[in-house]
């Protein structure tokens, strides 16, 4: 009763004291945030300065590049993801960190180490030492002094499989941009077992923020996982957020709306988004627009996308406008989930 007592009190003074604008504040907003990519890792970097309650959950899906080979080696599940969302929670904003991220260039450009990143092969090598991926997360996540915890969809290997509107059919997430076709319909190729932690976090969140990532191959895949969904509708405490991406993806989702977006959406997750964040801001030319390929940034005019409520903020990064500033892109977040209580 006594311990009761003084949490309520606690979180009464906290409400008391409370400053939007202060950046050292911490809330106890339980948080779960989906997605993969890079899209995922960059919400994280912003959203842990709010508070202290996060849980990752990231697509296993990657078949490309370093986490592609290191997938198919070693027979584990696709680490790239992984490495950069613990990097981004990490309290450790030095040389470890740095480290974890460090990619191998090889003088000839050649070798098996080449452009393979350190924390790929970690957690390749704590899988092997421990016995398990899961272990492996942890045991890094200790390392690195993370803030939460990231976990995976689900334990088990299994690729995508898309279906184009012309009828083609490939299979692995790496081969659907090189395509280039409007993509029809997203699946699994076996039926797979959510993860147990994964579930229970989205059960026991206050804010569930699904995105920003690319939309077939980092975030629907997580919503393709039996029971994810489920637990999303379920969870009737919860502010659910969408995070419309800054711009469409070549490749992806060229020519795709607002609107495109949260209809793709709510197709794989119906009623499972209560606000969608789209960015306000447009950004037609920058001196880094030759490093970054052509800018197609998207917004909305409207307050309401079939009656899913629309919050428009400038959440963009004016240097890399392909992306979200993920401090703004936090603040946006918490500002809806103080809105919404």
């Amino acid at each position: 009763m006594i311990h009761k007592t003084k949490k309520l009190v606690g979180r009464w003074w906290r409400q008391l004291k409370y400053d939007p604008s202060d950046p050292n504040y911490y809330d106890e907003i339980k948080t779960v945030a989906i997605g993969g990519g890079t899209g995922l890792s960059n919400l994280l970097e912003g959203i842990k300065h709010k508070t202290q309650k996060i849980t990752a959950i990231v697509t296993v899906c990657d078949d490309g590049s370093s986490s592609g080979e290191i997938r198919k080696e070693f027979k584990i599940l696709p680490p790239g993801d992984f490495r950069k969302c613990l990097a981004a929670l990490s309290r450790k904003n030095g040389t470890l960190r740095n480290i974890f991220e460090y990619r191998f260039k090889s003088r000839s450009g050649e070798g098996d180490l080449n452009d393979h990143a350190f924390g790929n092969i970690w957690l390749a090598v704590l899988t092997e030492y421990f016995g398990s991926f899961e272990k492996a997360l942890e045991e890094s996540g200790n390392l690195l002094d993370i803030i939460g915890n990231v976990y995976p969809s689900t334990l088990d290997r299994v690729d995508l499989v898309c279906n184009f509107r012309d009828g083609k059919r490939v299979i692995g997430e790496s081969k659907i941009a090189e395509i280039n076709k409007p993509i029809e319909k997203i699946s699994l190729t076996k039926k797979i077992k959510a993860y147990d932690k994964s579930i229970k976090a989205i059960e026991e969140a206050e804010l569930i923020v699904i995105g920003p990532g690319s939309l077939y191959t980092s975030i629907i895949p997580n919503l393709l996982v039996p029971g994810i969904v489920k637990a999303i509708r379920a969870n009737k405490k919860a502010l659910k957020i969408f995070v419309c991406n800054i711009s469409t993806e070549r490749g992806e989702t060229e020519n795709l709306s607002v609107e495109d977006h949260v209809k793709t959406i709510n197709r794989y997750a119906p009623n499972c988004i209560d606000q969608v964040i789209v960015n306000s801001r447009i950004i037609k030319k920058t001196s880094e627009a030759h490093k970054i390929g052509e800018i197609n940034n998207i917004t909305y005019n409207s307050d309401k996308i079939n009656g899913i409520k629309i919050v428009l903020a400038d959440v963009i990064d004016k240097n890399n406008p392909l992306f979200h500033d993920n401090q703004k892109l936090a603040k946006t977040v918490i500002d809806c989930y103080n809105q919404y209580k």
